[in-house]
């Protein structure tokens, strides 16, 4: 990490004691003699010039402190430092005088304000330091590549993780000074996700899929899944600039900047954490659906919990509203979804501690989720699996508990060559266009519900037989560009 401060007032001082403790380089440019000869003596690399001069600054850095008294000087010093170091993290101490158009003039330039009221030299350097730094530099790096619209796409009918993942992306594409648009294939049909969208007035764009979307925008974004065309409807050839996720992927992501992190038990959590990382106060909106999403994926922090997920709920409660979030989780159940669930208790098939059931065709598909769930509840019953069909596609949604098996390596290896499958080691689900399965039922005596029955079940218990354990430790890919070491 190549760290450079410009100025050094009271606050400059700070974080000079702060960073000179810390692994990497340390270069300080100030016009105080006195300051820059004591640094000398402590082993810090300090040159006595004039910060607004850039002609005095090194080659490189990653990230760049601003950090005079002067706000004026404070805002002439942020944009030379941008100018020069087009790529850095820039933090500006907003100095003692800063009024709010200072204030705004600063955060046009620089990617963390720091106003003087409050603040801690660990507190601004917490944000950029070590591996995060690293993070949010390349994000911002990519981001800032889009010359056009950016298409933040969440996966084929969302849930609320990638609904809330979708829309604080695109406040951080904001940020960035990239126009943003929350996107989607398919429909929001579950009551609670169609309830989450409503109560928070969520503007999410459905994309038609017989429509290029590259006629549109100028580049993708994907979060809560990492491969283009693999549970969206998006052209497979697209190459993404941006892919926050948390699960785990079977073969490496081809994107400008990744972010995969299977130790944290949403998508929300790691977009929480960079609104915190960029000093972005979420608002009411995009704080409840994140904070709704970490409860949705860790099912109220009983499943693949981790230290993130708390500490991403504790900074969104403060900005959450509470009544949202009690009338989201309230809805009202419809006629579908206790049709499916009948249909499910009535058709299930068991092997051992395994039921699979097919509900025939269906109108919501978010019901088979529900109905998966509500399964698990059967005496002795530790993984269920639950389908139907509409449209011309079979969707399966599967549940597990206890551990001993990876229910979405298990669908990817049962569904995967006929479909598209996936998931977590608990929670999972598969796409299967009907195609010569729609013809067979059409040909003979054997219902299309009795072929879908016997293809996805037998599939999936023979599978389950010899199924992956579930997943011991993580996995963290970031994917750096080409021309850094």
């Amino acid at each position: 990490m190549r760290r450079l401060v410009l100025g050094c007032g009271t606050v400059g001082n700070a974080i000079v004691d702060e960073l000179a403790a810390r692994p990497g380089t340390l270069h300080v440019i100030t016009d105080d003699s006195g300051r820059a000869t004591a640094l000398r003596d402590e082993n810090v690399a300090a040159a006595e010039a004039d910060p607004r001069n850039s002609a005095g600054y090194p080659d490189s850095a990653d990230l760049v402190v601003v950090a005079g008294e002067s706000t004026t000087t404070n805002l002439t010093v942020a944009d030379r430092a941008r100018d020069s170091f087009p790529d850095a993290v820039i933090v500006a101490y907003a100095g003692e005088d800063a009024t709010e158009a200072d204030l705004q003039a600063l955060r046009e330039i620089a990617d963390r304000v720091i106003d003087p009221i409050g603040v801690t030299a660990a507190r601004v350097l917490g944000v950029a330091t070590g591996e995060t730094a690293d993070r949010l530099r390349q994000m911002l790096r990519a981001l800032r590549s889009v010359d056009g619209t950016l298409a933040v796409v969440a996966h084929d009918n969302p849930d609320p993780d990638a609904i809330a993942s979708a829309v604080a992306l695109v406040r951080v594409a904001e940020f960035a000074g990239v126009t943003a648009e929350a996107c989607y294939y398919g429909e929001i049909s579950h009551q609670e996700n169609r309830a989450l969208v409503n109560l928070l007035d969520i503007e999410m764009r459905t994309l038609d899929p017989e429509v290029d979307p590259r006629e549109e925008f100028a580049a993708f974004a994907l979060v809560d899944h990492s491969r283009p065309g693999v549970n969206d409807s998006l052209p497979s050839d697209i190459e993404p600039v941006v892919v926050v996720d948390h699960h785990p992927p079977r073969e490496p992501v081809d994107a400008g900047f990744v972010d995969l992190r299977d130790g944290v038990g949403s998508t929300s959590t790691l977009l929480a954490e960079y609104l915190d990382r960029f000093g972005l106060t979420p608002d009411e909106q995009v704080s409840t659906a994140l904070l709704y999403g970490i409860r949705i994926d860790t099912k109220d922090f009983t499943r693949e919990v981790s230290e993130a997920d708390f500490d991403a709920a504790a900074y969104l409660l403060a900005h959450a509203d509470a009544s949202v979030l009690d009338r989201v989780e309230s809805p009202s159940v419809n006629s579908e979804m206790l049709s499916v669930l009948a249909a499910a208790i009535e058709n299930r098939q068991r092997r051992g501690t395994a039921v699979a059931s097919c509900v025939g065709e269906i109108r919501d598909r978010d019901a088979l989720a529900q109905a998966a769930e509500r399964l698990l509840a059967l005496e002795g019953i530790d993984t269920t699996l639950v389908y139907g069909y509409r449209d011309g596609v079979v969707y399966v949604s599967g549940r597990a508990r206890g551990g001993d098996v990876d229910l979405g390596e298990t669908l990817r290896d049962a569904l995967g060559q006929i479909g598209s499958a996936g998931g977590h080691a608990d929670m999972a689900g598969a796409q299967i266009p009907l195609g010569i399965l729609g013809a067979a039922g059409d040909d003979s005596t054997e219902s299309l519900t009795d072929i879908v029955r016997d293809t996805v079940a037998e599939r999936f218990f023979e599978t389950l037989a010899d199924a992956p354990s579930a997943p011991v430790g993580t996995t963290d890919q970031s994917v750096t560009f080409p021309d850094e070491d």
